[in-house]
């Protein structure tokens, strides 16, 4: 990479000694083909000469300027000279009360590897665009806050770009149910930039439903409304839950007309998380770019993530890399399991190469325990259900070992593999050693738990209901549990054996079940109570979802003034089946 661009990246975001620094002085406002909205700003003086000039949001934050196929004067003279100059540093105007208190850094550092890995797209502006939830919390999280999140509508539309934000649609491959596809990369989605925040935690700003990129393939590089509010929730929920996950930072809504099963209105959601690059990443430099690009992409993905690796030897570093990411990766699946969750699409181009869960599509989370549940219609022949998550795991974990395999030792490569499944099944059985309120290890849990998820099957049993009811057995009884089961002997046969299971248990009952309560969610995000959202925020309420996203939070806690988030679906609303359309 340019040392321009690696000097651009070295300043802390908002320091007065960013060579960008400046105050407002003269504006002047107009607009041009590409839907931006300039204004020039002068340097103070003092400030470092040759900067170029600087959009200016209404927010008052400086941007950079967004440029389609027509440029103005403006546009294509700033374009032109401000690679020239190399200082492209974060440079906010203090007077603005858009952000404040502002604590991380901006980096860029995708931008290091070869330039095969990505291309520079901007994006495709939305029409009459309207913010509709800001993530206030997770702000704060990532070192900053915004006192008005409508001055942040322009980039969720794309019309605005703060200045250090450098769109690129990134470029990775990948096994789509089974069969390589060389064609795959980011279609509608864009990396902004990454930032630093206080606590040295990294976050990738990805704009999804930022228009037609080169690898759109047959799509319009569009999401709908529908689809950005439900990556939105399950996101939220699944870190509500503890799940390592990408997040939601916020979302518009638009006008656009969309189509797909019918017409829709567009949407874009500004995704984070601590990186994007996935295991299709390292199938696209294996089977394409070739040795060299393969190095390089684990090298930058261990320096950002795996920092403690980098002393060891390369042979070491890679083969302990490779075992780290399976074991992510198993454990990541054995949580979904514990809580009942469904993917949907666990192509290798949507498996995070630190083990966050990714890319939500047709997700579900189980009602009426299923253990063949196939959320997605499109997956006629089931090869993402419920139970062979696990196994498709390891089967992405066999992917991405065989593009490992040409700067990796095979027999590493074999022995990072067999990790899978020692690592799933020890999170596994914790898990539900947990769920279960078994501290003390017993050689016939395994017996009680597989019986149990049998039982669970059979008798079509609300799977988060009963481990919250188990959660609740001595201060509320068994009528919560046997009440789920049509056969309730059923329900006193299992509860006597679980019974006989405590009386190995050293813990007071008060305690067992304080830690259940603490595992077992009350609160999950059924596919109805989603549906149910949606259908209120294209009426344009969007009220149901902000309360939604409160109650999600926290998923463990009573909630009482929520309680009718936790009943069970009614029958139209059980094992929805939702379309890969988004």
């Amino acid at each position: 990479m340019s040392s321009l661009l690696m000097k651009r990246n070295s300043f802390s975001a908002f320091s007065l000694e960013s060579p960008c620094f400046g105050a407002t002085r003269e504006r002047h406002c107009h607009l041009c083909s590409c839907g931006v909205r300039h204004v020039n700003t002068l340097p103070i003086k003092g400030a470092r000469t040759m900067q170029p000039f600087r959009g200016l949001s209404k927010a008052g934050i400086a941007v950079s300027l967004l440029v389609s196929v027509e440029f103005c004067s403006f546009c294509t003279n700033w374009s032109n000279r401000r690679w020239l100059c190399g200082l492209w540093a974060i440079g906010v105007i203090w007077d603005t009360d858009a952000m404040s208190s502002n604590h991380f850094k901006v980096e860029h550092r995708y931008l290091e590897l070869p330039d095969s890995f990505y291309t520079r797209v901007q994006p495709t502006p939305l029409k009459d665009a309207r913010m509709v939830c800001f993530n206030h919390d997770l702000a704060r999280e990532m070192g900053f806050h915004a006192e008005n999140p409508e001055d942040w509508t322009g980039i969720g539309a794309g019309t605005e770009l703060l200045e250090g934000m450098d769109p690129v649609a990134m470029k990775y491959t990948g096994h789509q149910f089974g069969m390589y596809n060389p064609d795959l990369g980011d279609g509608r989605g864009l990396l902004l930039w990454e930032t630093v925040g206080p606590d040295g935690r990294r976050w990738d700003w990805h704009l999804k439903g930022a228009g037609m990129t080169p690898y759109s393939r047959f799509g319009d590089g569009k999401a709908v409304l529908r689809s950005t509010i439900r990556e939105y929730l399950c996101s939220e929920a699944m870190a509500g839950l503890g799940i390592p996950t990408t997040r939601a930072l916020f979302m518009v809504s638009a006008k656009d007309p969309v189509r797909r099963e019918s017409i829709e209105t567009a949407a874009a959601l500004v995704r984070v998380a601590q990186t994007h690059i996935r295991f299709g990443h390292f199938e696209f430099a294996a089977h394409h770019e070739g040795e060299q690009a393969l190095k390089t992409l684990i090298e930058h993905v261990i320096a950002l993530h795996f920092p403690h690796l980098i002393n060891l030897p390369e042979d070491e570093r890679y083969q302990r890399w490779y075992v780290e990411v399976v074991e992510r990766t198993a454990r990541m699946i054995a949580d979904w399991q514990a809580v009942g969750f469904c993917h949907g699409v666990m192509n290798s181009d949507n498996m995070s190469i630190i083990g966050d869960t990714f890319d939500y599509g047709p997700y579900a989370f189980l009602d009426d325990f299923d253990a063949g549940y196939i959320c997605n219609h499109t997956d006629q022949g089931g090869r993402y259900a419920y139970n062979r998550q696990p196994n498709t795991g390891f089967v992405n974990c066999q992917y991405l070992a065989n593009a490992l395999l040409p700067i990796m030792n095979e027999d590493d490569v074999r022995r990072g593999l067999r990790r899978y499944e020692l690592a799933y099944n020890e999170r596994f059985l914790q898990n539900m050693r947990d769920k279960l309120g078994l501290a003390q290890e017993d050689e016939s849990d395994l017996s009680l738990i597989m019986d149990t998820f049998s039982m669970l099957h059979e008798h079509h049993v609300d799977y988060t209901l009963f481990f919250r009811g188990l959660s609740n057995l001595t201060s509320k009884g068994s009528s919560p549990i046997r009440d789920l089961f049509v056969d309730r002997s059923v329900a006193d046969g299992w509860l006597e054996r679980y019974e006989q299971r405590l009386q190995s248990e050293t813990r007071a009952h008060d305690e067992r079940e304080y830690r259940m309560r603490k595992v077992n969610p009350k609160y999950i995000l059924r596919n109805y109570l989603a549906q149910q959202v949606i259908l209120e925020a294209q009426n344009g309420d969007y009220e149901p979802m902000k309360e939604l996203l409160k109650v999600l939070k926290k998923p463990f806690d009573e909630q009482p003034e929520f309680e009718q988030y936790s009943a069970p679906p009614p029958d139209w609303g059980k094992h929805l089946s939702i379309s890969c359309s988004s």
